[in-house]
């Protein structure tokens, strides 16, 4: 019998428990004489009530396996480590936090069953704010357009869906200790199946997403799949050069047909430092980025380290 693994990481997610497992379990109910599952959770050192909780689950469902990290390790790291701990010939990732509809299970089951290897849920609408929506999708636009190699990157896809296990083995065969999922199952070049849904508001608890998890995962998806940034640096570079040189070229110029009257003053050079200043410092900041990007890969830290394991 083949088994299915789902997936989730959660921080300080108590509340939601309980209704997470309750409809997983209930989305997983008619496929159960065709398949065995497990339900790994991975606790990222939470400071609330959630690994009482994880705990009470696993003692009342074997088939809840649990993982406490040592320290929280991130909203990225955690849940690729969780999917790379899973055993199952297909393996589900869905949110703790309820965003990710549990009841879609049962369509990505569908659609694997029918030979697709990824298949992902896709938002066509959500109850956030609409900037906020309007922002992501923006972001996705951008990140498809200047993607290399004719990647063409999913949109609107988060990493919620089901992904088999020959796709997770080339994953994992990456070794990469940070990676960008959404970019990476685009790169492997299955056949992609979608669902799409309309994601819902956060009922219970609080978002763990700051400016710094979003700035983080929007960057990780610019540097892992696009040169472009690099490319456009050095074209800026060439480009203020060269205007550099020619606003040099034309004060000497006229410097020495008008040696008495024509002068600019020291204004129009402060203007231009400051504006020479600022280009520098963002290309030296997209350049930092993609250093950070091959030092993480080199600096061979563990994804997780693990406090404890249940049920495994």
């Amino acid at each position: 019998m083949k088994k299915i693994s789902l997936v989730s990481s959660c921080y300080n997610e108590e509340e939601n428990l309980d209704t997470l497992y309750e409809r997983a379990m209930k989305a997983i109910e008619p496929f159960c004489d065709r398949y065995e599952f497990e339900y790994i959770l991975l606790d990222n050192c939470s400071v609330d009530g959630t690994e009482k909780k994880l705990r009470e689950l696993a003692q009342k469902d074997k088939r809840i396996k649990v993982i406490l990290n040592a320290r929280n390790f991130g909203h990225i790291r955690s849940p690729y480590y969780g999917m790379i701990q899973a055993s199952g010939d297909a393996v589900i990732y869905l949110a703790s936090d309820l965003q990710d509809p549990p009841e879609l299970i049962k369509d990505f089951i569908e659609k694997w069953e029918q030979g697709y290897k990824i298949v992902l849920g896709r938002k066509t609408d959500s109850e956030e704010s609409f900037l906020f929506f309007l922002l992501r999708k923006l972001y996705y636009e951008f990140v498809s357009r200047i993607a290399d190699d004719d990647t063409n990157l999913v949109k609107n896809c988060t990493g919620f869906g089901l992904f088999d296990k020959q796709v997770i083995d080339i994953i994992k065969s990456l070794d990469d200790p940070y990676p960008y999922i959404r970019g990476l199952i685009c790169e492997i070049g299955f056949e992609k199946a979608f669902v799409d849904f309309k994601q819902p508001a956060r009922k219970r608890g609080f978002t763990k997403n700051n400016f710094y998890t979003l700035y983080d995962n929007a960057m990780i998806g610019i540097v892992k799949h696009s040169k472009v940034p690099l490319r456009l640096m050095a074209f800026l570079g060439f480009g203020f050069s060269f205007l550099s040189f020619l606003a040099a070229v034309m004060y000497f110029i006229l410097k020495l047909i008008f040696w008495e009257e024509f002068t600019l003053g020291m204004a129009p050079i402060i203007i231009s430092i400051f504006f020479l200043a600022s280009i520098q410092l963002f290309c030296m900041g997209v350049l930092g980025e993609y250093i950070g990007a091959i030092y993480t890969r080199v600096n061979k830290k563990p994804i997780v380290v693990e406090k404890e394991r249940i049920n495994f």
